[in-house]
């Protein structure tokens, strides 16, 4: 396939916008393979995803960012990202001792169903390291105290290995640790979580087991960006399962492991084409 780029962008909504991104795109013989947006009228925010060709296109691919910034990004107050479909992005997985997650992740990675590259697999336990193994991916151990007391310095020593490895983004796989703010900032939007749970509902420890207690009658599970409030990041996948009186705890966490990995991988799904922008706490989520 060709080499395309991808522009994701959000500004003020006005007159014009589509047509002068497109007019720059085909007036430098960028042919258009992809173009969506939506206007948020509540907000009064423009939102659109455009991708192009880069084998006829005058501008190169160095330049496209200056030209943005240039011409369109102080005049309509706009934020983009840029990106290019050959520069695939990597991803760094992080577990605990739950394996479903991992497996399903690693499996759609192998069989291309991720068009990414998976350098790394940290953990906080040994368990999970013969996984990794039957992939063949490095796997990391640093183990955390439970007073926390050495937190900072298993941080510091995983950044250096994502810098090494030119991590683009974290996916936490059933990774029973809460995050710092610091290694948010570091890849802010670009950590992914799934919760077992129906966000905003049933935040934090052993959600299953307050649905049981609450009584409800549909389980879900919540995929979203982490940020320093927990559970309460921009989501990007949802979805539910329906229960009965019969069912107990542990029969909850059962259909919920089948439906945490379906969940998690449509998100990772997403980001990996690049096809979620977040403004403010929301996402939107392009076809």
């Amino acid at each position: 396939m060709d080499t395309t780029a991808i522009l994701l962008l959000h500004c003020p909504d006005r007159q014009g916008i589509i047509s002068e991104i497109t007019k720059f795109i085909t007036d430098n013989q960028g042919n258009i393979v992809y173009l969506d947006q939506y206007v948020d009228k509540c907000e009064g925010m423009f939102f659109m995803r455009i991708e192009w060709e880069l084998n006829n296109f005058l501008v190169p691919r160095e330049k496209i960012r200056d030209y943005m910034d240039t011409l369109y990004a102080q005049r309509y107050q706009m934020e983009f990202s840029l990106y290019f479909s050959d520069k695939r992005p990597r991803m760094a997985i992080f577990v605990s001792k739950m394996s479903h997650c991992l497996y399903d992740l690693l499996a759609r990675w192998k069989t291309g169903e991720f068009a990414c590259d998976i350098p790394c697999i940290i953990s906080n336990h040994e368990d999970l390291r013969y996984v990794a193994d039957q992939f063949g991916i490095p796997f990391h151990v640093w183990s955390i105290e439970k007073d926390h007391s050495n937190k900072a310095e298993v941080e510091a020593a995983e950044l250096e290995l994502l810098h090494k490895e030119n991590v683009t983004f974290i996916v936490l796989a059933r990774y029973m640790q809460i995050i710092s703010d610091d290694m948010i900032a570091e890849y802010p939007h670009h950590i992914i979580n799934i919760h077992h749970s129906f966000l905003p509902a049933f935040i934090g420890a052993k959600p299953y087991h307050q649905a049981f207690e609450r009584g409800v009658k549909i389980i879900g599970a919540t995929s979203h960006y982490v940020t320093a409030d927990l559970d309460a990041g921009p989501i990007i996948e949802q979805d539910v399962v329906r229960i009965t009186h019969k069912d107990t705890p542990d029969s909850l966490v059962l259909k919920g492991k089948d439906l945490e990995k379906i969940v998690l991988s449509r998100a990772v799904s997403k980001h990996i084409e690049r096809k979620v922008l977040t403004y403010k706490n929301k996402t939107i989520i392009f076809s």
